[in-house]
């Protein structure tokens, strides 16, 4: 006699053949799948797979082809608009492995390639036959048949004595199981555009919807916040960014309407109303990136500083700032987040039009210090982070300070930030900032790409050192015919001191 099935937890009963020809088996297997497989799935069950050298009992046509959508969400879902969690449950089969419980941990460490991964579902579970034993559950995509193990994953079943034999687990699956992006793939129409992504800003999801996912707005928002610990308030942003205060309308889809939140960047703490001010996570790696730039006491003058994401990690570094905001509301926040990272001291906060700032601020400041006489040159850089307009602001640079020229050293660097969407974005910020200053930059200056924003749109840095030429008042007054006064003074007091050589000495 040999046994081919064994069922747990609902029937003792065993199903016993007579020894047959190996080909007879086939048929035994349809009729066995035709007989037992429907009673088996009505309740939560294992069976057994095979032996690796023997047949499987599982349906031929699992076996060999997989379904792909066996952790779909149940197709009845399609065209949801108010979010139904209980209608999301749904039975499938999942391979698992009969082990011996005190080796369960060092078999997942060797199992892992293979261990199924999913929310919210435990990979090991009680034995309901024997309380020694542990049921491992295994990914179905990955375990076909007993011979999807690897040479190494053998191996350590032989080593701790465990059986290959594999088991069949009827498992439910509900709401809970589903990541955020099988559930809208399930609910949204076919063949449309899935949105799963979203920005993080503290507790707040904000998502940037297209049209067609506007009817499922309500339920795309309580997803988010579902799937996403921490999240507690999604939203949509209504309208484009404002580029005067940089700021836009937004709907709260689901969850709280408070936005006020708190984010953690590079080390640094920033708290704003998010729905008042400009903040965008995606420009972490931006931000870190000019501060490694800086060196402790150079000169930081960000234009359009927001809530202090250049300017607080500059201030960090023992730099000095001067960082200026229109927005009253960016300014407000600027000043609690200088305080709420201890650099208030070293941060001068403005809250002005960005030219009205150069043309202060910013001049007077370069006055005093590229006139001061100095052995130590700290590097003066400016940062313009407002792509849709900065370029139009370099205009100022132009004649801003008059009097005699410093050295090329002292000269400030200006990092700009543009959106370009043409074929050769480098090359378009290049011209459209020469254009404006009335100068050539392609041979003098660096771009740096920040991110896709959209399809055939680039956020561009680019950075120069402004010309004495252009950043002066008399343009023909230029380093070629300019010496620092230290010099000059040196090369006059060495020729009254020493009397000049002539052929009689």
């Amino acid at each position: 006699m040999r046994i081919l099935w064994k069922p747990f937890g609902f029937s003792r009963r065993l199903l016993q053949v007579e020894c047959c020809h190996p080909n007879e088996l086939i048929s035994l297997s349809v009729l066995t799948r035709r007989t037992l497989v429907p009673r088996l799935k009505k309740a939560p069950s294992i069976f057994w797979l095979g032996q690796r050298q023997g047949f499987s009992t599982m349906p031929e046509e699992e076996a060999s082809t997989r379904d792909t959508e066996l952790f779909s969400p149940p197709s009845d879902v399609r065209g949801m608009t108010k979010l139904d969690r209980a209608a999301f449950k749904k039975t499938v089969s999942i391979p698992v492995l009969k082990v011996r419980k005190e080796v369960v941990n060092r078999l997942m460490r060797a199992l892992k390639r293979v261990a199924l991964q999913r929310p919210g579902i435990k990979r090991v579970l009680e034995d309901p036959e024997d309380g020694d034993n542990r049921l491992i559950m295994l990914d179905p995509y990955k375990m076909l048949t007993v011979d999807s193990f690897e040479k190494a994953e053998f191996a350590v079943l032989e080593e701790l004595d465990v059986n290959p034999q594999l088991s069949q687990y009827n498992l439910e699956l509900t709401y809970e199981n589903f990541k955020s992006e099988e559930v809208l793939r399930a609910v949204l129409p076919e063949g449309q555009d899935v949105t799963s992504g979203f920005s993080r800003v503290g507790h707040i999801a904000h998502l940037n919807l297209r049209d067609h996912q506007l009817p499922f707005k309500h339920l795309i928002g309580q997803v988010m916040i579902d799937k996403n610990p921490g999240i507690t308030s999604a939203v949509n942003k209504t309208s484009n960014i404002d580029n005067t205060y940089r700021n836009f309308q937004m709907e709260v889809l689901s969850g709280e309407e408070n936005m006020l939140t708190k984010v953690r960047e590079n080390n640094y703490t920033y708290e704003f109303d998010f729905s008042k001010v400009y903040w965008n996570p995606r420009l972490s790696t931006e931000h870190g990136r000019i501060t490694e730039l800086l060196k402790p006491g150079d000169v930081l003058f960000d234009v359009f500083a927001g809530v202090g994401p250049f300017a607080i990690p500059a201030a960090g570094k023992t730099c000095t700032v001067f960082a200026n905001d229109l927005n009253p509301e960016s300014h407000k926040w600027l000043l609690h987040n200088c305080k709420l990272n201890k650099v208030d001291q070293k941060v001068k906060v403005f809250n002005m039009d960005g030219k009205d700032f150069l043309l202060g601020p910013v001049r007077e400041e370069l006055m005093l210090r590229l006139g001061l006489p100095t052995k130590e040159k700290p590097s003066i850089h400016i940062v313009m982070n407002l792509p849709a307009k900065a370029i139009e602001f370099l205009s100022v640079f132009k004649s801003l300070l008059n009097g005699q020229p410093c050295s090329s050293e002292r000269l400030p660097t200006v990092h700009c930030y543009y959106f370009s969407k043409d074929a050769n974005p480098a090359k378009d910020v290049c011209q459209r900032a020469g254009a404006v200053l009335g100068i050539s930059l392609e041979a003098s200056s660096s771009v740096h790409l920040v991110r896709n924003v959209a399809p055939n749109k680039e956020m561009l840095c680019l950075t120069f050192q402004i010309p004495a030429a252009t950043l002066y008042e008399n343009p023909a007054l230029t380093l070629e015919n300019y010496e620092e006064p230290s010099l000059k003074r040196q090369r006059t007091d060495d020729s009254v001191s020493e009397p000049p050589v002539t052929s009689d000495s």
